[in-house]
């Protein structure tokens, strides 16, 4: 399934607008290496046009082709698997993208600068969004067979219509818009239904797991998204795990920085005569250095962590928001003087009276958008600073909601101070 682009409503005004955008992409980092088969290393000539090839940063598909078409050679190339990722010139409408990409993040470890870990943000909040997948069987001219789902859950096995005749221009009846799909039917797939225990397909191979990460680099300029592909169910399922925790936590994928590296694991597979055999593999990592005390930060420990959020959410929205009552055993033990809040202002943590819980809220509200802070894009920013300063279930107290006032009302005077302090939490946090 393909990513898409969603955009406001809008009457469509061209034909562009008629189709559903994709992300465009710049370039693409490869998760392993291509080398010559044990045949082909036999033969001193593909040997020589292997390694100059390689020398001049050409992509692995090129070689092989170039392999094929200067000593007709088939299949020269044998894909492994390597502890870091490959970012060829080659692989980018830019090639000097790849360039900065390792001069900013490749590392040496003895065999030259590799790529072998990077940060990656996301632009869309639903996964699939980010990482696309499908099960898909491809021939020289692309896609043969590719998997769908229908509304139902259903798994459909589908292909592209074959064209119609034009009976009078005698030849195939030009098409507009996107080619037509149609469910695969015949005696391997009668129903349509993608099954790949009945599919030859999949059985010889020719049909897998065809997924990519689409993302941007942090410091990496260009129009456009980077891609890397991987046809791996274990990488597919440990991304997923990493970012609903992420969406669980946050409400959102997007403003949080990932990182890509290789890992081994153990990895569980069924060999030629069916028996289950371990083997180390070098699998793609998602990860997130992240507070993720700081992101399931709850007003109460009665309070689900999600719960919580929300009502976090809300209240840097401006919106109303339900509030747990705080007993007044707990306000006593709340400390104010040590509060760091409320030192780094000169400020007392003294309870107004006649305030209420939802009226500092609400004043709290208005400071932040006088400020610019109950943006989306500064809200988690604001939320990182503010529970590296109140600490858990600041919202809840009123000590705490007071203090924070104090200091954004101070700041409506000097932003830039508390910019730098929001900055310096967010590094922290990120960063340890």
């Amino acid at each position: 399934m393909n990513a898409v682009i969603s955009l406001p409503a809008t009457p469509v005004r061209s034909i562009v607008e008629e189709r559903a955008l994709r992300p465009p992409t710049i370039g693409r980092i490869r998760p392993g290496i291509k080398v010559l088969t044990s045949a082909a290393r036999k033969n001193d000539q593909v040997v020589r046009l292997y390694d100059q090839l390689l020398a001049a940063g050409e992509s692995f598909e090129h070689i092989g082709d170039e392999i094929q078409r200067r000593l007709g050679l088939k299949n020269a190339l044998a894909p492994r698997n390597v502890p870091y990722f490959t970012c060829r010139r080659s692989d980018f409408t830019n090639p000097d993208v790849a360039d900065e990409i390792l001069r900013r993040y490749g590392e040496d470890r003895g065999d030259g600068v590799k790529l072998y870990r990077f940060p990656a943000t996301f632009a869309f909040n639903d996964w699939m969004g980010n990482l696309p997948n499908e099960m898909a069987a491809w021939t020289t001219s692309g896609r043969r067979f590719f998997s769908e789902y229908g509304a139902d859950g259903t798994r459909f096995c589908k292909m592209h219509a074959k064209p119609e005749r034009d009976t009078r221009a005698q030849r195939a009846t030009r098409n507009f818009g996107p080619r037509p799909t149609i469910l695969r039917n015949d005696e391997s797939i009668p129903d349509g239904v993608c099954n790949p225990q009945g599919c030859p397909q999949y059985q010889s191979r020719q049909c897998n797991l065809s997924a990519r990460f689409i993302f941007a680099i942090p410091e990496i300029k260009g129009l456009g998204l980077i891609e890397l592909p991987t046809n791996s169910i274990y990488v597919l399922q440990k991304a997923y795990s990493a970012m609903q925790t992420v969406l669980f936590a946050r409400g959102r994928l997007t403003g949080t920085r990932f990182w890509l590296s290789k890992r081994e694991f153990d990895i569980t597979r069924i060999n030629e005569e069916g028996e289950a055999v371990r083997q180390p593999q070098m699998l793609t990592v998602l990860d997130a250095e992240i507070d993720m005390s700081a992101l399931l930060d709850g007003a109460d420990e009665h309070v689900p962590a999600l719960e919580a959020a929300s009502e976090a959410a809300q209240l840097l929205e401006g919106g109303n928001v339900h509030v747990l009552p705080v007993s007044a055993a707990e306000a006593a033990a709340s400390p104010n003087t040590a509060d760091p809040l409320t030192q780094g202002v000169g400020a007392s943590c003294e309870l107004h009276e006649v305030e209420s819980l939802d009226d500092k809220r609400d004043r709290m509200s208005d400071l932040l958008k006088r400020l610019g802070l109950s943006t989306q894009a500064r809200q988690q920013d604001f939320r990182t600073f503010a529970h590296a300063q109140c600490g858990r279930g600041w919202t809840q107290k009123p000590e705490q909601l007071d203090a924070m006032n104090t200091r954004l009302e101070a700041a409506l005077d000097d932003p830039a101070t508390l910019d730098r302090e929001i900055e310096s939490a967010v590094q922290q946090a990120m960063f340890g």
